[in-house]
């Protein structure tokens, strides 16, 4: 079976804030200052609505037969309806599980909204076994199958009130976490026009999710204790093998598991 892990970094959508709230000819940096104002005052936090976020990194793991991979879709400069193309199709390629850490509560639903936007087709993400009945009673849509792992969803439960952030459950289990780089850092780096930066903090969170994944399959009989050490050693023997300074770095703050 193919596994693949993702995670989205997204940035506040001014062109729809400006149609929204007819903000006019206001520069990008105070209409999303705008935009942060009015979130605090309606929830006293900066967290924008999701149909108000625009897709700027997707990065992904695959784990399929003797190899794992792992990269950012596109390049910096690749429209959005390009990259969120080029996801959808990949799941059509390889029908991988897919692995997420809020994924169904964040990830996905913004991939969808901007997936209309953009007129992008992905029918086997939003197969439920009409055309494939493997699909009918296991598929990337229901919340209790396990099409799509949503580990931060499943491992709390299905209870928003134990829900644990990514950065907290790397550092209980002695991973890297977010190596100085956090998601509000996520927009400035943008205005910087730092989009290799945005797509390596990425990178880094999908292998945080990865390695909770293998300790997820060892805790519930998916692999054995050999099994999993095996599978962190791939992992390491990846990150050795690249040349990229943030997969180094991540390798160097890895610490063996208690």
């Amino acid at each position: 079976m193919n596994t693949l892990v993702f995670d989205i970094e997204t940035v506040p959508d001014v062109a729809f804030a400006r149609r929204l709230h007819d903000f006019g000819d206001l520069p990008d940096e105070q209409v999303a200052k705008a935009m942060f104002t009015r979130r605090r005052q309606h929830t006293g936090g900066d967290f924008l609505p999701l149909e108000q976020q625009r897709v700027v990194a997707i990065s992904c793991a695959l784990r399929k037969g003797d190899g794992f991979t792992l990269w950012s879709v596109g390049e910096p400069a690749t429209p959005e309806g390009e990259l969120l193309q080029r996801f959808f199709d990949g799941i059509a390629k390889f029908t991988p599980d897919l692995v997420s850490w809020n994924g169904a509560g964040f990830d996905l639903p913004v991939l969808n909204y901007r997936a209309l936007l953009w007129g992008v087709t992905a029918p086997r993400f939003w197969e439920t076994g009409a055309g494939e009945t493997e699909f009918r009673y296991n598929n990337y849509l229901q919340r209790y199958h396990w099409r799509h792992t949503d580990l931060m969803d499943v491992l709390s439960g299905f209870s928003s009130r134990n829900r644990v952030s990514l950065a907290n459950m790397a550092c209980l289990l002695g991973l890297p976490g977010k190596l100085g780089f956090g998601g509000d850092q996520v927009w400035d780096a943008y205005q910087r026009g730092d989009l290799e930066g945005i797509r390596r903090y990425c990178e880094t969170d999908v292998l945080n999710t990865y390695l909770i994944w293998l300790r997820f399959e060892r805790l519930r009989g998916h692999l054995t204790s050999e099994a999993h050490a095996a599978e962190l050693e791939r992992v390491r023997e990846y990150l050795r093998a690249s040349p990229e300074a943030h997969l180094a770095q991540f390798l160097a703050a890895w610490r063996a598991p208690p």
